[in-house]
């Protein structure tokens, strides 16, 4: 008797030093070439299709009165599902991070001073020295206001340049010490979103409408990898909420001042431009080169 407990104890033990191998196997398993960009992608998620990533690496954001060029690079990344009627939905990332947070300095910081263009760059350097530091400049990040499973990609309107090839709901985090930590443009309940296109905007007054590009097609790790460079998504049509939670307890004082800097930002008066460069794979190309790489 002792001798078969003994021997399932043994087997037990066995089975669970093998599971812990698979494990580990499965866990230093990687991702090699360009398919390193994709190790967030859910792509072991049966109901992901393709892997996306994309940097966001200029363009810039014109809320009302106030442009942000964007200066320093944003990520969004995931997967996509299956396209019903050329829309896919979208997957967040395994880590959690779909849209990176980049913040981006507004010029003229918190008083909204900014040299006349064609001042001189001693003028320029001292303006920013003064109105750009610590205390009074100011950082404007774009976050996402819902989940990630509320952002819907369409590759097909990307491609023809025509229609909504991304659309988002964000907030904008405006971020200076003055300001406090919960002052934002948007939120979940009333997001400002974006309906990028890479073809032509039809905004109502006083916007014009402007153009995106779809991008210049590359192919990579012997066609597995799609990537589109060059590419720009706008969107001039969207309206923002007004700002909210501005100074903390003198939010209610402070408020009303950014609103008044910002001016009037309904639909028609604000502009997103995002220039990035978009790379797509296969979900089983993704896990295919994860496999492969023990």
């Amino acid at each position: 008797m002792r001798k078969q407990t003994t021997r399932r104890i043994g087997t037990v033990l066995f089975a669970v030093a093998l599971l812990s191998l698979a494990i580990t196997a499965s866990a230093s398993a990687k991702l090699t070439g360009l398919f390193k960009q994709f190790e967030q992608c859910p792509y072991t998620n049966t109901e992901v299709k393709k892997c996306l990533y994309s940097p966001t690496e200029g363009g810039e954001v014109v809320l009302g009165n106030k442009a942000v060029p964007i200066v320093n690079t944003a990520i969004l990344q995931g997967g996509t599902g299956k396209p019903v009627e050329g829309v896919s939905k979208f997957y967040a990332a395994a880590n959690g991070i779909t849209l990176s947070k980049a913040p981006q300095p507004i010029p003229g910081g918190l008083l909204g001073i900014v040299p006349p263009e064609k001042s001189s760059a001693l003028v320029k350097a001292l303006s920013k020295f003064f109105f750009e530091n610590a205390l009074t400049g100011v950082n404007s990040t774009l976050e996402l206001a819902k989940t990630a499973g509320d952002i819907m990609v369409s590759e097909s309107h990307l491609g023809e340049e025509e229609g909504i090839a991304l659309e988002m709901p964000v907030k904008v985090h405006l971020e200076n010490p003055f300001l406090g930590k919960n002052c934002f443009i948007g939120s979940s309940t009333s997001p400002v979103t974006f309906k990028l296109t890479a073809g032509t905007t039809a905004p109502p007054l006083p916007n014009k409408a402007i153009k995106g590009f779809g991008g210049e097609l590359e192919l990579f790790e012997e066609g597995s990898i799609l990537q589109l460079k060059n590419a720009k998504l706008v969107d001039n049509a969207w309206g923002a909420p007004s700002p909210s939670g501005c100074g903390g307890i003198i939010s209610f004082l402070v408020n009303p001042i950014i609103s008044a800097q910002l001016g009037t930002i309904t639909a028609g008066h604000n502009t997103a431009i995002l220039k990035n460069t978009i790379n797509v794979a296969t979900a089983f190309a993704v896990k295919t080169n994860n496999a492969e790489n023990p």
